[in-house]
């Protein structure tokens, strides 16, 4: 590479929960910008989780939490050209791009889907994933098939 790789930027911590990661998933929430309207949006949907919740004994920030852990990919494919042929390696995933995939996923999903609201929407895929169903789960066990398909061609790996 010709330039410096770029430095990793300290998050603050969100003010209701005081957790980085809260602040990491609004980041990604946000759309133009519109920050307190995303935190809007995460806490209303955390309430809506609160609500409808089974376990008794969690919160609904540990919820969430599992969601996204039941979300996380271990391994993914990755193109690789060798000699005039591609080929899908499966590879293991650096911890911070499997954060950052389950966050994509959990949005993404959570966007598509029919209820009213976002905060609804956003509840609605929260508690489904960490049921272990959902679509974002759904996503995360095609990726992982799509490795174990792929198996053959780990030992292309760089």
């Amino acid at each position: 590479m010709r330039k410096r790789s770029a430095k990793k930027r300290v998050l603050l911590p969100d003010p209701k929960f005081n957790d980085q990661l809260v602040t990491r998933f609004v980041n990604n929430l946000m759309l133009d910008g519109k920050k307190s309207v995303a935190f809007k949006v995460f806490y209303d949907a955390l309430e809506i989780v609160e609500e409808r919740k089974q376990d008794e004994e969690k919160t609904s920030l540990e919820i969430w939490k599992d969601a996204l852990s039941n979300v996380m990919p271990h391994v993914e494919v990755r193109s690789r050209r060798v000699g005039g042929a591609t080929f899908q390696i499966p590879m293991q995933i650096r911890p911070d791009r499997k954060v950052s995939m389950a966050i994509k996923w959990l949005i993404g999903f959570a966007r598509k889907r029919n209820e009213k609201s976002m905060s609804q929407k956003l509840a609605a895929e929260i508690l489904a994933a960490a049921k272990e169903e959902g679509a974002a789960v759904k996503k995360r066990t095609d990726v992982h098939k799509m490795a174990e398909a792929n198996k053959a061609f780990s030992h292309f790996r760089f």
